[in-house]
């Protein structure tokens, strides 16, 4: 094997710690220079970055393309007087991998190679932190012999030993207690079929009963979620914008931040991505950027293999399964990141270019016990037609209004796919995402708080692509309402546990959010027939009711519809839109297109829970994304 013992130690014998303290080695640096391999100018730099933040000097190197990667591990070979060795010629032992255990691998940035009698030869990208490694390894591997390896290297040596194990954590990472998995028992389905011909059959031999019911029902969700969202958003204008601390603490060295880009059949928007993200000014050498891709997507991979990526963009490769979503891949990104704080964007995302830094420093700001911030959302193909004007002033409403309002009142805040941060050591313990739910973003924030994790909203906006044309528009309002029917079905399998985790506050405001959003879209023909009312025509149960309670019903359907009306300019105003405001009364036909969504995510709860309907990307994406440069985007959040 291609592996030599440290230079101080005779040749043929493994390597010893020694009794007193490390040895004095050469600089990094100025055996990069002397080989030519780093300028004494870019060193120069390299170092003076170093003395204020969390990174190595070759990562720094690396990340401005200072320095080839193979000559740093050439250079950190004559460092530490070890060879380089070739895990393509001596691949690592599975079975001593199992024993160490992947993920410590993966975060070590080592693994064992072979067992060379009562000692193991350990291959890593870090010799800095072997010392300390050598401490954690189990005791069967005996004396610790260092190798040196790259880490591109590294994970690939991993994912062609483990990648089925990976692969299959990835989907059950989370407890089944709180996955909703169990839908892929028979048992949950059938229920709900029955529940649904039961009131079918019911309805044909009672049908004025049926429909007196399910009326009362729809009114008492529409004024529950009314008066939610009238009261976050009356709390969010109350307070105003979150001010920050008057003393703001320094941060003494700046994190590496891993953030997520998931990619599907992406070929066509990939390179615009890679363009948006350039523009970050969060530095180099502490940004992660995965690119996450499906190994059957080999349009998606093709394109990224031709484009020139810096290295701080970084393509990760998810194995195939036994399922193929979003969270799965996620999940599987997950153990291969390098920060210690985690987000997710979407393909088509344009964020601010400062967005990193501002969410580095409000987790520096508000303590451990914050574990999320959810950015906001807005659109840059806003005037595309008349389905990206209603989406925009909808995402104006809620992130702008309701979803800060919901934190300001200590609810649970059911997160957004896209422009969320997490604290990875809090994400971890969690789980990470519920592979097999199809809004896992709503489900995370609802875990978040079960487990006493603090989520807050954050004044950083991030632009990407209106869902504009109908079809496309139905299928994936579709997946998300099926999501929070999943979402809340499994976590009130155990509700007493529930309400203990949450308190009764919060437990009511799930109720509430997600409950009643369903039952809104379920029975939104019912809320239609008191158009009737609000007009002066006679209406199918005004036998049934007294005059008095039918128009009271009629006058908070009305008051209903204002609200929407006025939250909806409310919330463009703070997006900065107010060009707007002519199109929001138009929302009274926007809604109600939902009411396919939900009945298509009804259906496929029986047949099909686990689908996931693919938003399509790039139809109005542009290379240059220029918003309105009148806009406020940070207002109100």
């Amino acid at each position: 094997m291609a592996v030599a013992p440290p230079v101080s130690q005779p040749a043929g014998r493994p390597a010893r710690r020694p009794a007193q303290g490390p040895p004095i080695r050469r600089p990094l640096g100025q055996i990069l220079v002397e080989s030519g391999a780093v300028t004494p100018e870019n060193l120069e730099r390299a170092l003076s970055l170093r003395s204020r933040e969390a990174s190595r000097l070759g990562d720094i190197l690396l990340a401005y393309d200072w320095v080839r990667e193979a000559d740093l591990t050439a250079a950190l070979s004559r460092q530490y007087g070890v060879m380089p060795i070739d895990l393509r010629k001596f691949p690592p032992d599975a079975r001593l991998i199992e024993e160490m255990g992947v993920t410590a691998c993966l975060r070590a940035a080592a693994v064992p190679v072979r067992r060379l009698g009562g000692a193991t030869v350990i291959a890593t990208a870090r010799p800095d932190a072997f010392a300390a490694l050598s401490r954690r390894l189990p005791a069967g591997f005996g004396q610790p012999v260092m190798a040196l390896c790259s880490e591109t290297a590294l994970h690939d040596a991993i994912l062609a030993t483990r990648n089925r194990h990976l692969a299959a954590r990835a989907e059950t990472r989370v407890p089944c207690t709180e996955s909703c998995r169990h839908w892929y028992g028979t048992q949950p389905r059938r229920n709900l079929l029955a529940g649904m011909l039961l009131l079918g059959a019911t309805a044909a031999f009672l049908p004025v009963v049926i429909l007196t019911i399910l009326t009362l029902c729809g009114l008492f969700s529409l004024v529950a979620t009314s008066a939610l969202k009238a009261a976050a958003a009356w709390t969010t204008l109350r307070r105003g914008r979150h001010q920050p601390p008057p003393d703001r603490p320094t941060i003494a060295r700046m994190p590496v931040v891993s953030v997520l880009v998931p990619l599907f059949h992406e070929d066509d928007i990939a390179p615009r991505l890679v363009q948006r993200l350039q523009r970050l000014t969060y530095p180099r050498e502490l940004l992660d950027i995965c690119l996450v891709t499906e190994a059957d997507d080999d349009k998606t991979q093709n394109m990224l293999a031709r484009s020139d990526l810096p290295s701080w963009i970084r393509v990760i490769t998810v194995p195939a399964g036994s399922l193929k979503t979003k969270p799965r891949a996620l999940n599987f990104a997950l153990d291969f990141c390098r920060g210690t704080i985690v987000g997710v964007w979407d393909a088509e995302d344009a964020p601010a270019p400062d967005q990193l830094t501002r969410v580095v420093r409000r987790f520096h700001e508000r303590g451990s016990d914050l574990a999320c911030l959810q950015g906001v959302l807005d659109f840059y193909n806003s005037r595309s037609n008349w389905f990206a004007r209603a989406f925009t002033i909808e995402y104006a409403t809620w992130f702008r209004l309701v979803l800060p309002g919901l934190d300001r009142l200590g609810l649970v805040v059911p997160l957004g796919g896209t422009t969320v941060f997490f604290r990875r050591d809090a994400l971890e313990k969690l789980g990470a995402w519920d592979a097999h739910n199809v809004t896992e973003d709503a489900d995370l924030g609802f875990r978040l708080a079960r487990h006493g994790y603090r989520t807050e909203l954050i004044d950083t906006v991030t632009f990407e692509e209106a869902n504009c044309r109908f079809w496309p528009w139905v299928r994936q309002r579709s997946r998300w309402l099926k999501g929070y029917a999943m979402t809340w079905t499994t976590h009130m399998r155990a509700p007493r546990l529930l309400l203990r985790q949450l308190g009764w506050w919060r437990f009511t405001g799930v109720q509430m959010l997600f409950l009643g959003t369903l039952a809104q879209f379920l029975l939104v023909p019912l809320m239609w027939s008191f158009w009737l009312v609000v007009l002066g025509l006679g209406h199918p149960l005004g036998g049934v009711f007294p005059g008095w309670a039918m128009l009271t019903a009629g006058l908070l359907f009305a008051i209903a519809e204002v609200l929407n009306i006025v939250l909806g300019m409310i919330g463009s105003a703070q997006a900065g839109k107010r060009w707007l405001w002519g199109w929001v009364p138009t929302l009274h036909f926007y809604y109600p297109l939902a009411v396919l969504a939900a009945y298509k995510a009804l259906f496929e709860m029986v047949v099909r829970p686990f689908y996931w309907d693919k938003t399509c990307h790039g139809l109005e994406d542009r290379a240059e994304v220029t918003p309105n440069p009148d806009a406020t985007p940070d207002q109100g959040a």
